[in-house]
């Protein structure tokens, strides 16, 4: 396993180099701590689609210009068991009684229940639409495009379009960060949840709506493994367990805490997508505090920037730096060339190859 020996041998290398740094000086802190905010964004959309899209109590609407008499008008829904309810009879959520037979009764004078019996009287869907209770939510994604009854399909639908981002996420980011850099990809991935969610807030049909769900599940799962990696790769081996346990746990799970908070007080959904655009938006200024990982820039050959990152890092610590920090480094005998890359070279990838055949397949299908 001569590459596995190689690789440990540069870590190894690497280590030695930068252990006049410490494992917990305030460079390492600074680190630690802003990185871990940045998964805070990412814990409130995890579960975002819960309250996103609820399915608020409904019934069928009946236009208002109809001349029904009250009786007729209380008794235009019909009544179903609901099992969630015990069984208990309530008001049916995706029929009523066929409208022309209600009005046909209605100006002759007949009481429901008492000279019509109801469980005679024909049915039919909702074809003027839902009123939706508002006690709950003012407004849902469900409520704005009635994903209920015969399209109650398209919720779970969406939901899984999130999550097909996630795994496409998972094969793109890795080669993003490796082509070009681990802090322009983590950053880059944050601006792009923070406006791709912006697009969603003015998303007028559901289509446009779970397109953009998909791309910020492929945005949202990116930023969270690069940051986790740029995280591994700056802190030192003690300090890097801490960071990848309860450092990333933890600050993702105040995500999840705030989530519910936020929901709360903000019942209508575009408003509560504007809160997490917002939460995107505060992390990015971290872009000028969180440096670049100093393992990646000696992987492209750029050690200059790498050696310039442990200078300052070793001066925010108040530690005198040694003359030179990086010898040689082992990397079978050459030196890696400084290479420019840029987005087509993706392309050139098998994986990201594959992941293209994939999706396209599944449009197809």
């Amino acid at each position: 396993m001569p590459g596995v020996t190689s690789e440990a041998s540069r870590n190894a290398d690497y280590e030695t180099a930068t252990s006049f740094l410490g494992e917990w000086g305030r460079f390492q802190q600074r680190v630690f701590i802003l990185l871990c905010l940045s998964f805070i964004p990412n814990g409130l959309t995890a579960l975002s689609m819960v309250f996103l899209a609820d399915t608020p109590g409904h019934r069928c609407i009946l236009p208002v210009h109809l001349n029904l008499s009250a009786a007729w008008w209380n008794s235009s829904i019909p009544l179903e068991e609901d099992s969630s309810r015990g069984g208990a009879l309530v008001p049916s959520k995706c029929s009523r009684y066929k409208l022309e037979h209600v009005l046909n009764y209605s100006e002759r004078g007949l009481l429901p229940g008492v000279d019509v019996n109801l469980s005679n009287v024909p049915k039919e869907g909702c074809l003027d639409g839902w009123a939706f209770d508002q006690s709950v939510y003012t407004s849902t994604i469900v409520s704005e495009w009635n994903l209920v009854c015969g399209e109650s399909w398209k919720k779970p639908l969406t939901s899984s379009m999130y999550f097909g981002g996630v795994l496409a996420g998972s094969f793109v980011s890795g080669q993003l960060s490796d082509r070009f850099g681990r802090k322009i990809v983590m950053f880059a991935t944050i601006a792009l949840q923070a406006v791709t969610t912006l697009i969603q807030i003015f998303c007028s049909s559901w289509i446009m709506f779970v397109i953009l769900y998909f791309l910020l599940g492929l945005e949202q799962i990116s930023n969270y493994l690069v940051a986790f990696v740029l995280g591994a790769e700056i802190l030192g081996p003690q300090v890097r367990t801490l960071f990848s346990t309860a450092g990333i746990c933890l600050f993702f799970a105040v995500g999840y805490m705030l989530l519910p908070l936020l929901a709360f007080f903000m019942r209508d959904w575009r408003l509560l997508q504007v809160s997490f655009m917002v939460a995107g938006c505060i992390c990015l200024p971290l872009f000028w505090f969180i440096p670049e990982s100093p393992r990646w820039l000696l992987s492209q050959g750029r050690i200059e920037e790498a050696v310039a990152i442990i200078r300052k890092a070793a001066k925010i610590n108040k530690i005198e730096p040694p003359a030179v920090i990086f010898r040689t480094l082992k990397n079978g005998g050459k030196t890696q060339e400084k290479r420019a890359h840029n987005i087509c070279d993706l392309l050139r990838s098998p994986n990201i190859r594959w992941l293209s055949v994939m999706l396209w397949l599944v449009w197809l299908v």
